[in-house]
């Protein structure tokens, strides 16, 4: 929908001089949501309406959640009870015996609900996005060990210790596995519109488009932008062709109201004032809507930023990038074990592949090409021939083509690559020699992928890409791929490089298979 500055409907009046269109009457006894008995003045009549939320789409998955669990929980004991040995050696009684099956099937499973629920795991910031959300379930399963062990160790109970490690742990994976999976739903419902907070932003318009961008880059997310509401600067937004309606001069929380936005996002320098920060989130106090602030800081993940508050000022901390340490470590052990066992595991696959290609075109089996690896140097990529070996003699004819823009050549139909070569670019089979390049400490698994060096120095940046050995695969390959502008590959590279963790690795490793297997972006 484009739209220029418009009023919400009823004419609401407001002055447009005021930070969010307040006037001190408005902020005094504005009635939200038709309750006479609610006024949004930062003391909320009723207890019971701090729990009512403008959008209640979470309950439901909270409520799948808690099933899910208490399922993974049961099926836990299901599959301790019949791997360990049998539950009733060691009991003397079957009083003692009664007592065991009580605590497996019914108290712990309610105590696995408990400790998710103490440590946060059904909160609803968290569903859909992020390492947090596992993070807290983690977290859990190591309060239930300790709560286990230290049961065991009072009431001196004579039980296997195989069976309640298979009970944990099965119980651990299983809940982990429920969740990635209700993640999966939930990322397929908000692609739908559904389990979606509707958001208004405020902010100076530049910088309110700027979120709006962000936001919609990430659909998971679930938030969807139905409003501008610009704190300054009104008159030049006027006459745009903006994506979403945008206003001026109105009261800012009767605006979300109009609009059924459940959540109001403070962008920008509109935050810097903390006055009418505060009365704002008083303004919203009983009215189930969420207050978030989206400082100017971008493109900065949550383990690098701290609230550090100092006499009531929350100062943002924002550590250096970690790229070095115990984690760097386990990463490099990790990409030379595994690349040594997939060269040995592919061999026969890289037989097939080398025949299928002398076949099909005259020219060497692999493809070697000089790209800028860490620090600037440069090596030679390894990988499997795609194009007829006249390829780069031919590229300068088809340059009008070029689908892509920045430093990379992409064309979907480039007529340089063999029937074979089509296959294997659709396959990613292609990469899989770069594992040589890995085991040389050339690159990695994960990283930003290498650039070829004739393209010349990278300037500004994306030299800060050299921070990092190049990888197999990278962020940029599981968001896209080739469909990707130059642009938001290199976001995605220094996004990677600023806030790298074993964790994210991980991640990527695990979302390249999905990539792969839809061949999404693979030309």
């Amino acid at each position: 929908m484009a739209t220029s500055l418009e009023r919400p409907a009823n004419n609401i009046q407001g002055s447009g001089s005021v930070p969010y269109g307040r006037t001190g009457t408005q902020v005094a006894g504005t009635r939200v949501g038709g309750d006479p008995q609610l006024v949004t003045n930062g003391a909320t009549r009723r207890t019971w309406r701090r729990l009512v939320r403008a959008s209640n789409w979470h309950r439901y998955y909270q409520g799948a959640l808690v099933g899910a669990d208490l399922l993974a929980a049961l099926l836990a004991t299901v599959i301790a009870v019949n791997l360990t040995h049998s539950p009733s050696a060691g009991f003397d009684t079957d009083d003692q015996l009664h007592f065991f099956y009580l605590t497996v099937w019914l108290i712990l499973p309610l105590a696995w609900l408990l400790a998710l629920w103490g440590t946060g795991s059904y909160d609803r910031r968290y569903f859909g996005m992020g390492n947090e959300e596992f993070k807290r379930v983690t977290r859990a399963a190591m309060f239930m060990l300790a709560l286990v062990s230290f049961a065991a160790l009072t009431f001196k109970a004579d039980v296997s210790r195989v069976a309640v490690a298979v009970i944990l742990l099965a119980a651990a994976a299983l809940v982990i596995g429920f969740r990635y999976a209700a993640r999966y739903g939930l990322h397929r419902m908000r692609l739908a519109g559904k389990g979606v907070q509707r958001v208004l932003l405020i902010g100076a318009y530049p910088e309110a488009l700027e979120v709006y961008r962000t936001v919609r880059r990430a659909p998971a997310a679930g938030l969807v932008p139905v409003g501008i509401y610009v704190t300054e600067g009104a008159s030049s937004v006027r006459n745009l062709d903006t994506p979403v309606p945008v206003f001026a001069g109105t009261d800012v929380v009767t605006c979300a109201e109009r609009l059924e936005a459940d959540t109001l996002a403070v962008c920008g320098s509109a935050s810097a004032d903390a006055a009418d920060l505060r009365r704002l989130a008083w303004q919203l106090e009983g009215t189930g809507r969420d207050l978030v602030v989206a400082p100017a800081l971008t493109d900065i993940a949550g383990p690098r930023v701290h609230i550090r508050p100092v006499e009531g000022l929350p100062l943002l901390h924002v550590e250096e990038p970690k790229i070095s340490g115990v984690g760097w470590l386990i990463k490099n052990i990790l990409d030379i074990s595994s690349s040594t066992f997939g060269l040995i595991l592919l061999s026969p696959l890289f037989l097939a592949v080398a025949i299928a290609i002398k076949t099909d075109s005259p020219g060497p089996v692999f493809f070697r090409q000089n790209r800028v690896g860490r620090d600037g140097e440069t090596f030679s990529c390894w990988k499997f021939r795609t194009m007829y070996i006249d390829a780069e003699e031919r590229q300068a004819a088809l340059m009008m083509h070029n689908e892509t823009d920045g430093l990379l050549f992409k064309m979907k139909d480039d007529p340089r690559i063999t029937k074979v070569g089509k296959w294997l670019r659709r396959t990613s089979i292609d990469e899989f020699p770069q594992l040589i390049n890995v085991v040389r400490g050339e690159m990695s698994l994960v990283g930003p992928r290498p650039l070829p060096a004739e393209n010349g120095d990278f300037l500004g940046d994306v030299r800060r890409r050299l921070l990092v050995r190049p990888g197999i695969t990278g962020l940029w390959q599981v968001s896209g791929r080739s469909d990707l502008s130059w642009d938001d590959a290199v976001r995605l590279d220094l996004y990677y490089v600023d806030n790298w963790s074993l964790t994210t690795d991980l991640q990527i490793l695990f979302r390249t298979v999905a990539v792969v297997l839809r061949r999404k972006g693979a030309y």
